[in-house]
């Protein structure tokens, strides 16, 4: 039978203050995971938002102007931002191209790309949207590994926990409810802990990864817009 100083536990803090060793190690790691998910999810939200106003103002300061060669030089000003890497990225590699094609008075013959031009501005332009998506989904991946072990660190100290509340029986010869329920009770504390830390863990992950989705979404948007800018001023 499972006591504190003598008397019955009462309350969780009881059981966890009596619990076996094994527990609260499986408690400990529990909150390291806890801690860790919630520096993880401020952090990321935190993130989020810096990238939104940055995106708000480059925008903003894109729209002041009506040729891609007055934003490339307008966003330049600005601080660094996914968005302003984006179009750096693409306006060099169509000026390696068609060097000086980006001028006002630029030939539209010598200004327009081959079909393969086209093809590797594309893909230049995708791999610097996918370089920006895994810069802003780094570490998002620990949400989702600790909701899902969580719930199996906590199962691992229940399945502990019976186990010794068993062996306790066994050895002690008792068998009615006031010498299980304590021992049971202890081994289903590790089993709350670890939803506890799964929950807003799991929860977080949906809700960043569906930003990441928009985020991600308004960049490739962005890159075409780029590609269609190039072809409304006649340099495609």
């Amino acid at each position: 039978m499972m006591q504190v100083g003598g008397a019955m536990p009462t309350s969780a803090w009881d059981l966890v203050a009596a619990s076996t060793p094994i527990t609260r190690v499986i408690l400990a790691v529990l909150a390291f995971f806890s801690l860790f998910s919630w520096f993880l999810i401020f952090m990321k939200l935190r993130q989020f938002r810096r990238v939104r106003r940055q995106g708000d103002r480059f925008f903003t300061a894109l729209e002041r102007t009506t040729r891609l060669e007055d934003a490339y030089h307008a966003v330049m000003k600005l601080p660094p931002s996914p968005y302003g890497r984006i179009l750096r990225e693409g306006v060099n590699f169509f000026a390696e191209l068609r060097p000086g094609a980006l001028q006002a008075r630029a030939d539209a013959a010598q200004a327009a790309l081959t079909m393969t031009q086209l093809e590797a501005l594309r893909l230049v332009l995708a791999k610097e949207i996918g370089a920006e998506r895994d810069t802003v989904a780094r570490f998002l991946p620990w949400l989702a590994t600790i909701g899902s072990a969580s719930p199996l660190m906590g199962l691992l100290g229940t399945v502990v926990g019976v186990m010794d509340a068993f062996i306790g029986i066994a050895t002690g010869g008792s068998g009615n409810i006031s010498a299980v329920a304590p021992g049971v009770a202890e081994a289903l504390v590790t089993t709350v802990a670890g939803l506890v830390v799964a929950i807003p863990a799991v929860m977080a992950y949906n809700l960043l990864v569906s930003r990441l989705g928009l985020f991600a979404g308004e960049m490739e948007g962005f890159a075409h817009e780029i590609v269609a800018t190039l072809a409304r001023e006649g340099r495609l």
